[in-house]
């Protein structure tokens, strides 16, 4: 038997349900908010993400699904979205279109890491991206988007967390004043950490090592090295939080160990998702689009594991999406009346009535078995004295009423289904 790949899922019936429930929620939230959909391919060459995620990151040197194609191009399956919007920005001048682009997308992702709750190698996110304008507004709204969107949901054990990075020259002489201070306890550093100190200090607050995050405790904080306009910038990104009713704390060790990071920072985590609880994060990138080669312009976004979402809401026990129910099933007396009923369901399904009939030449018994398991509202039982009569009987199967209606005025029969 061949089986799907470790780390990918098949989704069917009541989980598709979920997730549709909530991809409706999310597109509803960002259209609110003016944000139009991009979908970019799912591939993209590699050096893209090797440039702007960075090549010394697990992600490009251990997680990338990566190939060369049959032209010897090195082909990589996207593991994360911001790259290929701020690409796709840039080879279409979307700047010259408008002045500023405010995108949201709903796609897989793919990594190879290790499969776990709430995370596969292939996942999915939704999330935004807004490119042309440095307000502390529009980093406030991508905050309060992502909170909308898991408060509606009806996600209750959320704590917002967020920092600032400060801007590049900032951060530089951060990174000045944090090798300083470990220098005296290089030695004792994960080996992991020892390369993030030579290439990105900053990541090694993003260790899981117990001896890095002891170590770590005691680190200056950029968040106290911010110049008075910086300073200035986060708290007006604070400010609007606080007016929007979003409750938050600030986390000084939360970082983005990516140099084209600037100023706002943030994670959104859950209790209900186990140790792995960021159900989502973002932040401002204002240098990412020059790095990849276009003009200087200003950006910022966020990405929300949609599994872990899920996995959240069903912790909390929150129902997410009803399948919609049959309205309308279609018994048949007599074999020979099956094209007739096939007639009858088409009329009513182009008729926005959602319709199910019998397609296993089962008995009069069974079909209604089958009407019962499916929870079918009604049933339009064909065939008979009645259909002599050129009539049918419609049951209504919430309190076992029925009544003969005229199968020469279908419009009627479709009042009655509709209520």
């Amino acid at each position: 038997m061949i089986k799907a790949i470790k780390g990918a899922k098949d989704l069917f019936y009541d989980e598709v349900v979920r997730w549709q429930a909530l991809e409706k929620l999310v597109r509803e939230i960002f259209e609110n908010f003016n944000y139009s959909e991009i979908r970019t391919p799912v591939f993209e060459e590699t050096r893209l993400f090797a440039r702007s995620i960075g090549e010394e990151t697990d992600i490009v040197s251990k997680e990338m699904y990566t190939f060369t194609d049959k032209s010897g191009l090195s082909i990589t399956l996207r593991p994360e979205m911001t790259a290929s919007v701020v690409r796709a920005f840039i080879e279409h001048s979307l700047g010259k279109q408008f002045n500023l682009n405010k995108f949201y997308y709903i796609a897989p992702m793919f990594r190879q890491e290790r499969p776990q709750a709430g995370r596969l190698r292939q996942f999915h996110q939704f999330g935004a991206e807004a490119l042309g304008s440095s307000s502390p507004s529009l980093d406030a709204e991508m905050i309060i988007l992502a909170y909308e969107i898991l408060k509606q949901l009806g996600l209750k054990k959320l704590s917002v967390k967020i920092n600032s990075l400060g801007s590049p020259a900032e951060r530089e002489e951060y990174r000045k004043v944090l090798r300083e201070y470990l220098k005296p306890h290089y030695d004792k550093l994960s080996e992991t950490s020892k390369v993030r100190f030579e290439k990105n200090v900053l990541r090694i607050f993003d260790s899981k090592d117990e001896r890095d995050i002891e170590i770590m405790k005691d680190a200056p904080r950029l968040l106290d090295s911010l110049g008075e306009e910086s300073s200035a910038f986060f708290e007006e990104v604070k400010e609007l939080l606080s007016k929007a009713g979003v409750e938050f704390e600030t986390d000084t060790a939360l970082v983005r160990g990516l140099d084209y990071y600037t100023h706002t920072t943030f994670e959104i985590v859950s209790e209900s998702v186990g140790a792995q609880s960021a159900l989502c994060g973002g932040g401002r990138y204002d240098l990412l689009a020059e790095q990849l080669g276009g003009t200087p312009t200003p950006g910022v976004g966020f990405a929300a594991g949609m599994e872990r979402i899920l996995l959240a809401c069903a912790n909390e026990e929150i129902e997410v999406g009803k399948k919609e129910k049959v309205k309308l099933y279609i018994v048949r007396i007599e074999k020979e009346l099956k094209n007739k009923a096939f007639e009858l369901a088409l009329f009513f399904r182009r008729h926005g009535i959602k319709t199910e009939l019998d397609y296993l030449s089962r008995s009069v018994k069974a079909q209604m078995r089958e009407a019962n398991r499916i929870e079918a509202e009604h049933v339009l039982i064909l065939g008979g004295e009645e259909f002599l009569k050129n009539e049918a009987v419609l049951k209504n199967m919430s309190d076992g009423s029925q009544k003969n209606v005229s199968l020469a005025n279908l419009e009627a029969v479709l009042k009655e289904i509709s209520g």
